[in-house]
């Protein structure tokens, strides 16, 4: 993270290269959660209701408890990495800290209820099924802002004109730790 910090992933070529198989890693992972949501689900609340709840006239089960434990389990482990991954990346981009701000909430608070308005649908009440395609459509903007902004940052830092030698010595206006709000 040395290198996000100080600025000196602009005069690496590897770093900039494992930023960018890690970029397309993300991308794909964006993708392929349209993909399963939309093998399961649709847009509309009766879609969702359908799915968790289960439904008559398609023969479909209703999710178990035991399936909704596996599902959350591997979800939260999973999404808590790569929320930390690419919320820490997008730390370092320039710009507002309160917007940093916003986008770090943002990301982590829909990408949670993505997942938990599975469960209120479930085992609360069916009402909560419209909650669930507002969340997934704002997770899935959260990241697409972010993974483009590091995109946009990455390809500036790529630049002839950023490959510049960076001082340790000179105070920063606002280091990226100051704009993260304490020490990565």
């Amino acid at each position: 993270m040395k290198y996000m910090e100080k600025g000196g992933y602009q005069n690496n070529p590897l770093t900039r290269l494992t930023l960018w198989g890690t970029f397309l890693f993300l991308t794909g992972l964006w993708a392929s959660n349209f993909g399963m949501y939309f093998s399961r689900m649709g847009l509309s609340p009766a879609s969702v209701v359908s799915y968790y709840r289960g439904s008559e006239e398609t023969f479909q089960p209703a999710r178990t408890f035991g399936s909704m434990v596996e599902s959350s389990h591997g979800h939260f482990a999973m999404m808590a990495m790569v929320l930390l991954v690419l919320t820490h990346l997008y730390v370092f981009v320039p710009g507002p800290r309160r917007l940093k701000s916003f986008f770090v909430i943002g990301t982590f608070g829909t990408t949670f209820l993505s997942e938990g308005t599975g469960w209120l649908v479930r085992f609360l009440h069916p009402a909560f099924a419209v909650l669930k395609p507002i969340a997934f459509l704002a997770s899935q903007a959260f990241l697409a802002l972010m993974l483009g902004l590091l995109a946009a940052f990455l390809l500036r830092a790529g630049r002839p004109a950023a490959l510049r030698p960076v001082a340790d010595e000179e105070p920063e206006a606002e280091s990226p730790q100051s704009a993260a709000g304490g020490a990565a």
